[in-house]
């Protein structure tokens, strides 16, 4: 299976998330949440720069020296993070140099927040022992335990995992 920004946003978030998706289970068509993500990336679009699919990953929008990643919320900044790192680390192998920009919607104010981000040699290091190990999870006979968080609840592998 080839690594893709969603495994990375999954194995920050969840590692049997990351695994079941991973092992080509997927829940998300049927998730109320995911409709609305993909509903709210679709009104941020405009037609000169949506949806860029490279390789194995599918960016938001790229415009001037920014790769920019929308969010429907902050609830797991750190996997967001990673996943736009990601998403600059495979520019890079492309001989694409660009800043990340998260753009993340605030649930109550309708309001947005933004947030820089680089790539550098530490971060290329990591993501690499990251593919590593999001490998080693998925080609793995053992499903990671269910973690019991109250995020379980909205996430589309709740029905798998606690019914």
């Amino acid at each position: 299976m080839k690594i893709n920004g969603t495994l990375i946003n999954y194995y920050f978030h969840c590692k049997r998330q990351c695994y079941l998706c991973g092992n080509r289970l997927n829940l998300e068509d049927n998730s109320e949440l995911v409709i609305i993500g993909k509903a709210l990336h679709e009104t941020k679009y405009d037609e000169e720069n949506s949806e860029i699919s490279i390789e194995s990953i599918k960016v938001d929008k790229i415009k001037g020296k920014y790769l920019i990643e929308y969010k429907k919320s902050n609830s797991d900044i750190e996997a967001c993070k990673w996943q736009l790192y990601y998403y600059l680390y495979v520019l890079k192998n492309k001989g694409i140099d660009k800043v990340g920009k998260l753009i993340c919607f605030e649930k109550k104010t309708n309001d947005s927040k933004s947030m820089i981000i680089e790539l550098d040699d530490e971060i290329i290091g990591n993501l690499i022992e990251i593919e590593k190990k999001i490998l080693a999870l998925i080609n793995s006979d053992d499903m990671p335990s269910v973690i019991n968080s109250s995020k379980c609840k909205k996430c589309a592998y709740y029905t798998y995992c606690y019914i």
